[in-house]
């Protein structure tokens, strides 16, 4: 069944500020790069006050031309360039948050180490080195607050992906029992013209909230007499068991089980995915391709389940003699954008099933719409989103989904005992426009809520929303703005 919130129009957005704060935090960034450029741009926009500590001269003055923050030109690994960002050796400071996000684990760390002795309350650092997140003591022991490695979610992402291979997008949420796929409606598609309501009585045992629609460019959150036409992209929150039975739907002609993976490039995703894989898909059939023969023999000898072959990825007649037409899912992971794009598009010109690149840049998501790749993934995207959600819902239990391909966001709250939505019905929260409650997790149940639903203290609901109604559709459930 397809179910859908009752929405209503609401009065003009106002920022939300964390546990209740009515002035804007002064946060300290360091590094620019593709992370801490985004962070912040989105934290400024916000109305936070931003400093940023970035030593590159380019960086700098992209930051100068595009950004309304602070720069400060220095390593933010330095005392002393820390001072000039607002610090002081007494301890006393009027920063609320360092966020350290370079590409050097050293500096991330260094930074933070340096402002909590400083008086800084909150620090979040970067971790490159996967070691430093596999134990959850790291960041305890020293005295960071959150300590993040965003290759993690990005792995469970293609994960995602590749098993659903007719989505284009695959996020969890709900503690991974639950997930959001976006899948593009094939024109076999028997929902095609037909408005929700019917595709719910057609599908009776499909358990699925479809909350958003991407039609011709535009987006917008569905009510149950809207149609779905061939080539909208269906933004749908589900059971995570139940997401090949909701492809089976969209897009009827994708049945073939996961079997074989290509994946190209070796370095810490395309290790990490080659591993979970193997690990996750018995019997499945990985080739991983790295061009560096040292680091090749390395792979091969940890990943014995894997065909590790030593060459090079771009290499059309090494893909076709290695079965390229027959496999499944196509991973371009190289470090460098647009080589994983044009290796993406090769793969899927030589028959993969499934083509993924991974990308460092936001501004390339858009292009599944102009060459054909499947799916892009954006590697950094995982880390801006805890950040963000960190400073701009800090009272939210779960993730913060960023989906900026239609500028929309999925979080995760939890109901307080005084919470003014505990005891009342969906039907009688008002909601606004554009906004939809997806998923509920009810201690160890996942609901899909309908009108009639009650809600619950300890319940922890998935809001869909644009970024501009977001704090509106808090605020109707209880969650503190301004």
């Amino acid at each position: 069944m397809l179910f859908f919130s009752k929405c209503y129009n609401d009065v003009s957005v106002k920022i939300i500020y964390p546990q209740g704060v009515t002035e804007p935090l002064r946060i300290i960034i360091v590094g620019a790069g593709e992370v801490g450029y985004s962070v912040a741009k989105d934290l400024s926009d916000d109305g936070h006050d931003i400093i940023v500590v970035e030593e590159d001269e380019t960086r700098v003055s992209r930051l100068e031309n595009d950004l309304d923050v602070i720069v400060i030109k220095g390593n933010g690994a330095r005392p002393s360039v820390l001072e000039r960002a607002g610090l002081s050796k007494k301890g006393k400071t009027d920063i609320s948050l360092l966020i350290a996000c370079t590409n050097k684990d050293e500096v991330n760390i260094m930074a933070c180490w340096i402002a909590k002795k400083m008086g800084v309350p909150h620090v979040i650092a970067r971790a490159v080195g996967l070691e430093f997140t596999d134990n959850e003591h790291w960041a305890r022991d020293l005295g960071i607050d959150m300590l993040i490695s965003p290759e993690r979610s990005v792995v469970r992402e293609l994960e995602e992906l590749l098993e659903v291979r007719g989505a284009m997008h695959a996020t969890e949420i709900a503690g991974g029992k639950a997930g959001i796929y976006a899948f593009r409606i094939a024109n076999e598609s028997p929902v095609c013209g037909l408005p929700l309501s019917e595709v719910r009585k057609q599908n009776p045992d499909l358990i699925t909230t479809i909350v958003c629609i991407q039609r011709d460019g535009a987006s917008f959150v569905p009510k149950g007499d809207d149609t779905i036409e061939p080539g909208d992209v269906c933004y749908s929150m589900c059971y995570r068991d139940q997401a090949r039975d909701l492809e089976m739907v969209f897009q009827p002609t994708n049945e073939k089980r996961l079997s074989r993976v290509f994946v190209i490039g070796g370095g810490k995703i395309g290790y990490q995915i080659s591993h979970r894989l193997i690990t996750h898909f018995r019997g499945i059939d990985v080739r991983l391709f790295e061009e560096d023969r040292e680091k090749s023999e390395r792979i091969a000898a940890e990943l014995p389940k894997a065909l590790v072959i030593c060459g090079d990825g771009a290499d059309a007649d090494l893909l076709a003699s290695e079965g390229i037409s027959e496999a499944d899912g196509f991973i371009a992971a190289t470090d460098q954008d647009e080589k994983n794009l044009m290796l993406s598009v090769l793969g899927k010109t030589l028959g993969a099933s499934k083509s993924i690149a991974i990308v460092k840049r936001s501004n390339y998501l858009g292009m599944t719409n102009h060459i054909p790749v499947d799916s892009i993934v954006d590697r950094n995207q995982a880390l801006a989103n805890v950040i963000i959600k960190n400073v701009r819902y800090q009272n939210s239990s779960g993730d913060l989904t960023i989906l900026d391909e239609i500028d929309a966001e999925a979080i995760e709250i939890t109901l307080s005992e005084d919470s003014p939505a505990v005891g009342k019905k969906f039907m009688e929260i008002k909601m606004p426009a554009g906004s939809v409650a997806g998923i509920i997790q009810r201690n160890m149940d996942i609901l899909i809520p309908v009108g009639t639903t009650q809600l619950m203290a300890g319940d922890k609901v998935t809001i869909f929303a644009s970024s501009e109604i977001m704090p509106l559709a808090l605020r109707s459930l209880g969650e503190p703005v301004q």
